[in-house]
């Protein structure tokens, strides 16, 4: 058993596919009840997002097909942190290419987060500005869609008809929107909190 009740150990991982977007390993690991075996893990590049919300309370979202789990829905804005790239600068490029909006103003590193921590490695980070301007038209091919700027109010109903797809869009949003008001950096205000 390891020193934390409930910790797994590592002794090593093996990489048995690799390129530009995933590697598969086989890590030996040890469970809490002492069983040892060869554990998938799926590592993805770190993903940087971009949530721009206006003066209306608008998001500005992407409504796209994803052919892998055959859904419509919306989608903040971003991608893959390129080698040597800042995740602020990812995504705020990232929105640049798939909108044609240029983010304006410093931007507030809102959360980050790992979506599915039992097999996948995929840090991404979300990064919060209150305005942004037009300045072309969207130069990423691949990432087609219906571009919209979408009411706050909307996105719990959009989550439960499965409109919002992904980890990267629910996470920020749905935390941008309980924070509000409440302290956290999404009202602009200090995130630390008493603890007893």
């Amino acid at each position: 058993m390891a020193d934390e009740h409930g910790a797994w150990k590592t002794f090593g991982e093996r990489t048995v596919y690799d390129n530009k977007w995933v590697r598969l390993g086989l890590t030996d690991v040890q469970a809490p009840n002492g069983e040892r075996w060869e554990y998938h893990v799926v590592h993805l590049a770190p993903i940087a997002i971009g949530l721009i919300v206006d003066e209306q309370d608008r998001v500005l979202m992407l409504w796209r097909y994803r052919f892998a789990t055959d859904q419509w829905g919306y989608e903040l804005l971003g991608g893959l942190v390129e080698d040597g790239e800042e995740p602020e600068v990812t995504a705020a490029r990232e929105i640049r290419e798939e909108s044609g909006y240029q983010p304006l103003g410093e931007a507030e590193h809102l959360i980050g987060f790992e979506p599915l921590p039992g097999q996948v490695t995929a840090q991404t980070d979300v990064y919060l500005w209150r305005k942004a301007e037009k300045v072309g038209e969207p130069t990423d091919t691949e990432e087609v869609g219906r571009l919209e700027w979408v009411p706050l109010t909307r996105i719990p109903e959009l989550a439960l008809r499965k409109e919002i797809l992904g980890a990267g869009a629910l996470v920020p949003l749905l935390y941008y929107i309980a924070s509000r008001g409440t302290g956290g950096t999404a009202a602009g205000q200090d995130q630390t909190a008493e603890t007893s």
